[in-house]
């Protein structure tokens, strides 16, 4: 998540242009490919690449690399096809890092798992942006402007701008190809590659709405569906942000709550309502002042916030957001800045793993768009601020993140009924 100019984009490395892309000679050539499997990550992980049309519309046109993942079973009764959500999550890493704790035992010995990595995800020609040093300033640096000013709109635009050049340049032409339609023609594409009849597949929260738009496509194609999380395609994407928000305020809540009442090491002495009222303090000065950490590097409003909402994702991480406010009552932002760097994939080298930022970035802004007239954000703002009075200020204006994306927004199933399926 990212504040001043990360503010934006949360609401939501050089790499040639056409590198692992090709052509085929035929369309049909796409879906007559049989995957070359090979032993990889060990125990029984076996891995492949399928070509797809970087542009559905052009099958015959050039293509790139597909990286699929799968977990051998030796009694399988067929193939469960996964995806992680995201968008911009790996599959590939979910099923290698993960495959014994997704599911049953049972489950796992009826299927053979297969994952992949999305059209423009890590492994399958991934969008590529910036490098690892503007990369840090995109997410983490602040601007010297009033929070929410004009100023502070102009600046966010002007580094959005670098950001949007930069992805265009490194990715090429598959920029402009990783909406979620054709993600699930992708899927289509591994479905007859496997040479399953029909397609059975698990989507956790983004991937819901993959599963959803697959369905929509290819109702006669669905098998096995389970989506878990489900995303509603038909909530705009506004009242989703809003929903979202209203979810982390609740957890906010939630972790005071607990810390005040049951926490002796709890950070915030006094009731519910004045530790709320520390927590939108230490932000109010976190935007006009950055603070130490035992790293070179110092805390910025951008990277407590990150930080913040990175703990309330689940209460295990409780732990760290009470040792994070300990910390910053005594001008030490260390644990902050850790997990923000956890939810930004940052090593402790400078380097990121994976280019989940830039792939749901880009996922989303061909998805759908958001106005970003004065009068429409003005509207989303204060709807944000009622949804959380003290983390909307921080999701404000987030329809800037796309509203200098290149390409325009992706032709969507005229609905998602699915019919048939």
């Amino acid at each position: 998540m990212m504040k001043k100019i990360g503010a934006a984009l949360a609401s939501l490395f050089l790499l040639v242009a056409a590198a692992g892309c090709s052509s085929v000679a035929k369309a049909e050539d796409i879906f007559n490919q049989t995957p070359n499997w090979a032993a990889c990550e060990g125990d029984g992980f076996q891995c492949a690449t399928v070509k797809a049309p970087i542009d559905w519309d052009k099958p015959e046109g050039k293509t790139f690399d597909l990286s699929l993942i799968r977990k051998v079973t030796d009694k399988a009764i067929g193939s469960l096809v996964l995806n992680p959500g995201g968008p911009g999550g790996s599959g590939y890493d979910f099923l290698a890092n993960n495959w014994a704790d997704i599911g049953t035992e049972e489950l796992r010995s009826a299927y053979t798992y297969v994952s992949f990595d999305p059209r423009g995800v890590s492994r399958s020609s991934k969008v590529t942006c910036l490098n690892s040093k503007d990369t840090d300033h995109l997410l983490y640096d602040s601007n010297d402007a009033e929070w929410g000013s004009a100023k502070d709109l102009k600046l966010q635009r002007t580094e959005l701008k670098k950001f949007v050049d930069a992805c265009k340049k490194n990715t090429g032409e598959l920029l402009g190809n990783v909406d979620t339609v054709s993600a699930a023609k992708d899927l289509e594409l591994i479905r007859t590659v496997l040479g399953e009849s029909k397609l059975n597949y698990l989507g956790f929260s983004y991937g819901t709405f993959l599963g959803t738009t697959y369905a929509s496509l290819f109702p006669e194609k669905v098998g096995r569906f389970v989506l878990d999380g489900a995303i509603d395609p038909r909530v705009p994407d506004e009242q989703q942000s809003i929903n979202q928000l209203a979810g982390f305020d609740l957890a906010l809540n939630n972790y005071l709550k607990d810390c005040v009442d049951n926490n002796i090491d709890c950070p915030f002495k006094g009731s519910f309502s004045s530790a709320k009222a520390e927590v939108k303090q230490f932000l109010l000065d976190m935007e006009q002042k950055d603070m130490s950490t035992s790293t070179d590097r110092k805390l910025t409003i951008s990277s407590a916030t990150t930080g913040l909402i990175m703990a309330l994702y689940s209460d295990t991480y409780w732990q760290y957001l009470t040792q994070a406010f300990t910390e910053a009552k005594s001008g030490d932002g260390t644990t902050f800045l850790r997990l923000a760097d956890f939810y930004n994939d940052r090593q402790d080298d400078g380097s990121y793993q994976g280019n989940s930022l830039e792939a749901n970035i880009a996922v989303n802004c061909l998805d759908s768009r958001s106005s970003s007239k004065p009068e429409a954000m003005a509207a989303q703002n204060a709807k944000l601020l009622a949804a959380s009075p003290i983390l909307g200020r921080y999701w404000q204006n987030g329809a800037l993140t796309c509203e200098q994306w290149p390409y325009p927004v992706a032709e969507h199933p005229e609905s998602y009924s699915a019919k048939g399926a």
